[in-house]
Parts: C-alpha cells; structure tokens; sequence
C-alpha cells in the first residue's frame, strides 16, 4: 500500500510540474535534537528538557526550502530501508522524490544539541548519503535542461566530479559547501555559477585559495554570497559589494537558518530578483526559521516570508 501511494504521488507530480525543475543533488538525515541547558562536558551525563525525531540533512533542508519557496525542485539522494517514511514527509512538502535511491545502508543520521542560547552542536553520521553512485547521479541528470540550476552541499561524495558533470550537461551550478574541508577548498569554483559560504568557511576558503584576503572571493566564482549570521550577509559580484544586515528576531534554535537562506535565496535568483532583493528574502527566511524549533519543519512558507517582510516595511 505505501508503495503504491509513493507511486501515485509521482505519477501526479509528472502531470502538475511544468515549471523549470532546481535540481538538488544533497544529503538526507534523520535528525535527533535534544534541547539542553548547556552543550555536554567530556565525562559528564547530561539530562535534556526535550527531544525530537525529524527530517533533516543539509540536502532535504534546503530543497524543502526551495519547495516552500514556490519552485518545482527534484531531489537526488539516497536513504536506507531504514526510514522510508522520510519519502512520504518530502512528498508532503511537494520535492520531487523520484531519484532519491534505498539502499542496504543505514539512513544518515544527526544527533543534534540545541542550547538555552539557540545554538547548537552537531555529530553527524553520513549513511546510506555517502554509498550514493557517481553512476547513479549519470542518470538523473539525463533530463536535466540547459540553463536550469543544479545545487550542491559538501555532505555527499565525489563532489567536485558531480560539479563538472552538471556543468557538462548545462546547467546553471549552486554550491553551498558546508560543512567545509580540504576537499572543499579545491572545488572547481571557476564553473559555479553561485557560491553561498557562512563568514567562517569564507575566511578559510580565502586563506587556501586567495592568501586571506576575502574581498577577491568573487575571482573565483562570479557571484559568492557570505552569510554572517546575526550581521547579516554580504554578496560579492563582479567588483560591487552588496550588504544586507539581518533581521532581529527572538531565536529558539538555529538549525537550518542556513539552509533555509540557501534555498530561498537560490529561488529568488533563479526567478531573476537583483541581488539585493533576493538576499533580503532569503535573510527574512531565515529569521522566520529561528523562531521554531528543528531544521525542516521550521522552513517558513512563501506566504509568510511576504507577510514578514510587509510587516518589517510597515505594509
């Protein structure tokens, strides 16, 4: 009987979507959030106040993030027979779950502490996200048309191979390659089209690659967006700066503030708003995000970034 309703539901899908698909190649992870007082010690047994079992993973994150924002986005990924209701639940939020592969590997999965000052702390484990095949990834990119964009995170493997894949079928490349690590810092970010970094893993890809100076970001990819958290973000694009300060809301957990930008961000972009415009979305998103709890289910709806943003202009 499950079988059968993800079937349908792919069969409606084909017939509804007529827009240009985003393509998000990303990982998929159960995640477990525990809210504490404090991040454990070494040696210490901590007692949490709450616990939560949720869809997550930068991949899923972002692609529900880009679903909610109103586009038609397919997702590309891989789960275990573990968690299979995770199908049903991307299916709800309207991503494309055709090309999400179950293997004989465990789900990926986040145990994630979430503190009395909104942060958090993650241990993450890869799964079934990294047995994805590079010639799995062939034949989901077969349909993929010129000029429609792929996205990108750094929790899948071969990476930069599935970059210069995309590219080779012409599509438009977003990379958000978080989290950062030294194969993140030899991306081939001449054939991005779209670099979306927090200020940490822009300091550190300047370091590798431009002798730390972030100012020259944008001589490696045309267009890098810096997310500064609380400061807001800052775009470099082609020699102009743009910066857009942050919103100020009461933050409850930060998980999925980043990726809830990425993808708002991707979608304005892709629907042709300037710069400016589409970062001052994405930061309203993401400030919607923080005032709930979990990454996924946290996502606001289109409707509600309007009305935010009407609200701060006093419409």
């Amino acid at each position: 009987m499950y079988d059968y309703l993800i079937r349908f539901y792919i069969f409606l899908r084909k017939k509804a979507v007529q827009k240009k698909l985003i393509t998000n190649v990303g990982s998929i992870n159960v995640d477990h959030v525990y809210r504490v007082p404090y991040f454990v010690k070494p040696g210490e047994t901590l007692q949490t106040v709450s616990y939560q079992r949720v869809l997550g993973g930068k991949g899923a994150n972002q692609s529900i993030a880009l679903s909610r924002a109103g586009e038609a986005v397919q997702h590309v990924g891989a789960i275990g027979e573990d968690h299979k209701w995770i199908l049903s639940e991307m299916a709800n939020s309207n991503v494309g779950i055709e090309d999400i592969s179950i293997l004989q590997v465990p789900t990926g999965h986040a145990l994630i502490q979430v503190d009395d000052n909104a942060e958090n702390c993650i241990l993450l484990y890869p799964g079934a996200n990294e047995a994805l095949d590079l010639s799995d990834l062939k034949k989901s990119f077969d349909g993929i048309k010129p000029d429609s964009w792929v996205l990108f995170q750094n929790e899948m493997p071969n990476l930069k191979e599935m970059i210069t894949l995309a590219k080779s079928q012409g599509a438009k490349v977003a990379v958000n390659p978080a989290p950062f690590d030294l194969k993140a810092k030899d991306l081939p970010y001449d054939i991005i089209d779209l670099l979306i970094v927090n200020d940490i893993e822009a300091a550190e890809l300047a370091e590798a690659r431009l002798e730390g100076d972030q100012s020259k970001l944008s001589s490696l990819c045309p267009l890098v967006i810096v997310t500064q958290g609380t400061k807001g973000a800052i775009c470099f694009h082609q020699g102009e700066t743009i910066e857009v300060p942050a919103f100020i809301v009461k933050a409850v957990d930060t998980t999925g503030a980043g990726d809830t930008f990425v993808g708002y961000l991707l979608s304005s972009i892709a629907n042709g708003m300037d710069l400016g415009s589409a970062m001052k979305r994405a930061s309203a998103a993401s400030a919607l995000a923080v005032t709930k709890s979990g990454a996924s289910i946290a996502i606001p709806t289109s409707q509600e970034v309007e009305a935010f943003l009407n609200k701060q202009s006093g419409v």
